[in-house]
Parts: C-alpha cells; sequence; structure tokens
C-alpha cells in the first residue's frame, strides 16, 4: 500500500489548483493524484475553445498544467472503487490500496450519453483529451459530423469543428439556438452566425434513438427523420459523480455537500470542483460546473487540506467563445427568468440582467463585454435594492 499525506481522486484542473493550493502551505507533504484519464491534469475547456481557434495554442506549452512541479506522485488510468474512511484508504480497480491522512474528492462528472449509443471511435461523449484527438483526425478528413446539444459544449464544438473542415449538423431542442439562455433578439443574431458559417441546425429536435454501423452514425429524431454522419458528438451536460462519496456514507444531494471551508461529514474527506455542492455567499447553496469555479475552488480547498481553514468566498463566472463572439456570465442565465437588456450595440455589446418574479436580479450576462465580472458579482450582491430602472448604464464596457 502506498501511502500519502494529501490524497486526491480526480485529475482535472482541480487537482492541479489543489496541489499548488497546498504546496502554497505545505512544501514537503506527499500528495498522490489518481486519475481515470491516461494524460496529466490539462486545461479542459482549451477541448472545445483554443485548440480549434489558435494555431499557436500547443499542448504542452499551453495545455498541459505541468502539475510535476508540485511533486505529485500521479497513478493515471485507474478508477478508486472504494472508500475506507476509518481506516483511511482507498482501493483501485486493480486492487491496490493506498492511504491518507487528508482525502480529496473531485471527480468530476460523467458526460451524458445518447440514447441507444455507447462511447466509440465513431460516438463521442465529449470530455476528455482522447475525445479531442480523435475528432481532430475526423475534422481533418472532413467528416459529417452531428453535435447533439445547443449549449456551452455543443455550441463551441460546432463552431471549432466547421472552422477546421468538418461538415457540421447541430441539434438542439431550442426553438432558436440559444434560446433557453438568451433573450429571443440575441438568440436569433447568435444562430444566424452558425448559418453564416455553414453549419446546418435542427432546432427544436431532440435524438430519440442512435445506431452506429461501420460507415458510420444514424440518428433518429423526434420529428421521425433520421440524420446521417460520419460521427457524432454528444454535448448534454454531465452527471456529477457522487457514487463514491455515497457510497463511503458521505452526504450526497445535487452533489457532494461541503460546508463553506469545502469539507465533507468527514473532517478529513473535503470535495471541491463539478462534484462539490457548496454555500456561495452571494447566491446560496450551489454546484457548479465551469473552469473559474475549478480553478479558485481547487485552489482553496488545497489550501485547507493543509490546514489553512478557509472560506470559500469566490462566486464564479462562466464564459464561451464562438466564431467572433464572447460572452462571461455571473449567477442564473436563463429564459425563465425576465430580462432587461442594456446594449451599447444592439446585439453586439452590452449587458442583459436576469430577473425573477420580485425583479431581483439572480444573473447577469456580459455580451462581448470584458473584464466586468466584478462588477456583476457586485450587482449581484447589491440585488436586493435595486430596481429595474437602475439597472441600465451600472455596467459599463
Amino acid at each position: 500500500m502506498t501511502d500519502f499525506r494529501y490524497l486526491i481522486v480526480g485529475g482535472g484542473m482541480v487537482a492541479d489548483a489543489a496541489a499548488r493550493g497546498i504546496r502554497e502551505i505545505d512544501a514537503d507533504g506527499s500528495i498522490g493524484i489518481v486519475s481515470e484519464e491516461t494524460d496529466r491534469p490539462y486545461a479542459r475547456p482549451a477541448l472545445s475553445k483554443k485548440l480549434w481557434t489558435d494555431p499557436e495554442f500547443s499542448w504542452d506549452e499551453k495545455v498541459d498544467l505541468h502539475t510535476e512541479e508540485t511533486g505529485a506522485t500521479f497513478v493515471l488510468g485507474t478508477k478508486v472503487t472504494a472508500i475506507d474512511r476509518q481506516a483511511k484508504t482507498v482501493t483501485t480497480d486493480d486492487g491496490q490500496a493506498h492511504g491518507y491522512e487528508r482525502l480529496l474528492l473531485a471527480t468530476g462528472g460523467k458526460p451524458r450519453s445518447l440514447p441507444g449509443l455507447s462511447p466509440s471511435s465513431r460516438v463521442l461523449d465529449y470530455r476528455s483529451a482522447d475525445d479531442y484527438r480523435r475528432l481532430r483526425e475526423l475534422a481533418d478528413a472532413g467528416a459529417h459530423v452531428a453535435v447533439v446539444g445547443g449549449s456551452y459544449i455543443g455550441t463551441e464544438i460546432a463552431a471549432g469543428i466547421v472552422q477546421n473542415g468538418a461538415r457540421v449538423t447541430l441539434v438542439t431542442p431550442d426553438e432558436v439556438l440559444g434560446g433557453h439562455m438568451f433573450p429571443d433578439d440575441l438568440a436569433q443574431a447568435f444562430q444566424q452566425r452558425f448559418v453564416d458559417h455553414g453549419v446546418e441546425l435542427r432546432t427544436g429536435s431532440r435524438v430519440e434513438q442512435g445506431t452506429e454501423s461501420d460507415g458510420g452514425v444514424s440518428l433518429t429524431l423526434d420529428d421521425g427523420s433520421v440524420l446521417e454522419a460520419d460521427a457524432v458528438v454528444a454535448g448534454l451536460g454531465i452527471e456529477p459523480q457522487t457514487q463514491l462519496a455515497a457510497d463511503a456514507g458521505l452526504t450526497v444531494r445535487d452533489g457532494i455537500v461541503v460546508s463553506s471551508t469545502l469539507v465533507t461529514d468527514d473532517e478529513s474527506v473535503f470535495a471541491a470542483g463539478d462534484v462539490a455542492e457548496y454555500p456561495d455567499r452571494i447566491l446560496g447553496t450551489r454546484r457548479v460546473e465551469h473552469v473559474d469555479n475549478a480553478k479558485e475552488q481547487g485552489r482553496q480547498v488545497g489550501r485547507n487540506l493543509a490546514d489553512a481553514d478557509e472560506t470559500y468566498d469566490h462566486t464564479p463566472m462562466f464564459y464561451s467563445n464562438v466564431f467572433d463572439t464572447g460572452y462571461e456570465a455571473v449567477g442564473q442565465v436563463s429564459t425563465e427568468l425576465q430580462t432587461v437588456e442594456d446594449w451599447q450595440e444592439p446585439l453586439t455589446t452590452g449587458v442583459v440582467y436576469y430577473l425573477d418574479d420580485d425583479d431581483t436580479v439572480r444573473g447577469v450576462l456580459l455580451w462581448n463585454v470584458s473584464d466586468k465580472t466584478d462588477d456583476a458579482r457586485k450587482v449581484l450582491t447589491d440585488a436586493h435594492g435595486l430596481t429595474r430602472d437602475m439597472l441600465p448604464g451600472r455596467i459599463t464596457p
């Protein structure tokens, strides 16, 4: 059995940030990172963003996070199957055991799959570096790729690969692409960018069934139509990987429940990243699946593993880049809420505020407006004292 002072389950961006957070306080304590992936921690957003749009964006310099700089020991291609909290050990799928003094669960999420289809060389539940490498091969060969899902990952992948030689059909349940997030006029403009770049859209559609053959993939949509493609990418979000924690007797709701210092029911076990349900100081109990949270919460949990005992008080943002458009947001961005639009240049540069039925701001969308996420957080902090007519001009590009 190998023992570590700090043992991290999961090898994503949280693991890298946590290892670096540990080293801010403890220069020598042993760190182990057990990951199902075959790559060391890397910048996951690059898989759907910069790697497709910037030819100078190299894996070694820009994507690999070089977590080895922390002195961590990596156990890659390995799954943790059980935690023994009393013995302070974990067991892996190869029959090995690893002891810990402090344990971090950074297990992330598993992509949702399409009905009837299992992951393969033609069916990508897009999440890993291996998925990127395979999709790059397909795009370089000019394949017809069906992308299913009209949210962040789906739209970014569709935009990325159509600019790299692939033929792309994007399937989304939204009647207008982005319609679940953006006001109708903005969604229409967003959708037009995809049309202008040659993406075929199947809006208002869901995949009911898929089948794979040697020659490609066939998708049956809920309107009865059939879509044939060389490959399919599912961008349907993730399910948090909480079963390991639940089996160990830790409290799990939407995610693994942690305190403001990111500790679970067990004072020796912490959780962070996509899998953690935590108290946000502005927005209340949340579970956040975005990179800003992975980096900031990862650093804080690393410090707390090393006995800092500090509250995580960062309210994370999220962002996306497609074609010539970039947006950032804080809080809840959904057209289930009411909106107030404040455009400097109509549908090109501006801010959209999202309000609940009490006219309280719950989210802020910054459309081609950069470096204003702190201003957006301030709006959310002050939301109960703001009326609708006080919002226009509050955040300026």
